[in-house]
């Protein structure tokens, strides 16, 4: 069932969401929030964008022009309808391609800044085959794989450009190694915990193509003290990203 909701946090930012479909999360607002933006970075590119939640949200941030790529017709559907929406097709460009055919000539070297919430899992580590298509994609390394994703990261990105992506904790040095392979230097990290007492399960990492070494470790994001309230901090972020809209 399609419905239109508020972006979590965004009161002027609606989106168009399938109940059957993979619906954004707190990750990809998270990565949204977390990637660098400088005043100089003029093209944006957000892989595998699904219903194009980021693009909407990186659209309060910047008034730069954006461009989502995603696979799945159904998704880019949904998107575009968002994007028209929010009265921002001058911004956002929603396009249906597998990101390694999108990586051409005219798209090589092309972007100041890349965004990426992959699939999380391999195809082996869980039982996928029931789920629906959408989200069997959305969710397992079924259509790339996270060496593809970073690889092609790094052909799109501009020297210096950089690149941030969301996924889970426990693949964290496979990705420093396939960004270090694919010559993005690791220049950001920050871990997300449920709770302070829990071990994080999900990383924000940020690198930038041919950058020189050096890597900040940022402060943990703490979601939930143990008696299940909101943190400060995560009170203080919904709050933030509200007034933002405003």
């Amino acid at each position: 069932m399609e419905v239109l909701n508020d972006i979590l946090g965004y009161a002027n930012r609606k989106i168009y969401q399938n109940t059957d479909f993979f619906s954004f999360s707190l990750d990809s607002v998270m990565l949204s929030n977390f990637v660098t933006i400088r005043l100089r970075d003029k093209k944006i590119l957000d892989l595998g964008t699904g219903n194009g939640v980021i693009p909407l949200i990186l659209s309060i941030r910047t008034d730069k022009p954006i461009v989502g790529v995603e696979i799945q017709k159904s998704l880019v559907e949904l998107a575009q309808k968002s994007v028209k929406y929010n009265n921002l097709e001058s911004q956002i460009s929603i396009i249906n391609s597998d990101m390694k055919d999108y990586v051409m000539l005219d798209t090589i070297e092309k972007y100041d800044v890349i965004t990426c919430n992959p699939p999380y899992f391999r195809v082996n580590e869980k039982n996928f085959f029931n789920e629906k298509e959408e989200k069997m994609i959305a969710r397992h390394e079924v259509c790339i794989s996270l060496d593809d994703v970073i690889h092609v990261a790094s052909k799109l990105l501009k020297n210096n450009g950089n690149f941030a992506i969301v996924h889970r904790t426990d693949r964290l040095l496979e990705i420093f190694d396939l960004f270090r392979k694919y010559h993005i230097e690791p220049k950001r990290i920050r871990f997300v915990h449920e709770m302070v007492k829990k071990a994080s399960t999900l990383v924000l990492l940020e690198g930038t193509k041919n950058g020189k070494s050096g890597l900040k470790v940022e402060n943990p994001f703490i979601m939930y003290t143990d008696n299940g309230d909101k943190t400060e901090e995560y009170e203080e972020f919904l709050l933030e990203v509200k007034h933002e809209t405003e």
